[in-house]
């Protein structure tokens, strides 16, 4: 990106910085068909579930912490009986955190593969940056 497109962005994002949601509570409000995802799933694959990695008590409280996170905000839901069952991963941050992943590699192997094209919003909103300055 060039430097006056990135300058553009930044000054964009920081003028509307109140738009954006911080934390997993500040997404109230999002239909969850927005957020809802479908997998197309062939119903002759029996589901997977991954052996429960174990991880050390500090950990175990991240994970917990980021789950509660999650739980609060309505954005996961318990299930009693998993038919997929997927471990979480922590990946190191930059400044000593940890971001909470999932592994969903065996899961991807049974998907179809689809394309998502961004490249085409991306490159019609570059050119009307000027007009929201």
């Amino acid at each position: 990106m060039k430097d006056n497109v990135r300058e553009q962005v930044v000054k964009c994002l920081r003028k509307n910085k109140d738009i954006f949601a911080w934390t997993p509570q500040d997404l109230e409000g999002i239909h969850t068909g927005v957020i809802t995802h479908h997998l197309k799933l062939d119903p002759t694959i029996r589901p997977v579930k991954q052996k429960k990695w174990h991880f050390g008590h500090e950990k175990d409280k991240i994970i917990q912490g980021e789950v509660n996170k999650l739980l609060t905000a309505g954005h996961i839901r318990k299930i009693q009986f998993p038919e997929w069952l997927y471990n979480v991963v922590l990946v190191p941050k930059p400044g000593g955190k940890w971001r909470m992943c999932i592994d969903f590699r065996d899961l991807n192997k049974e998907c179809p593969k689809i394309t998502i094209r961004y490249l085409g919003l991306i490159s019609w909103w570059i050119p009307h940056l000027d007009a929201n300055f």
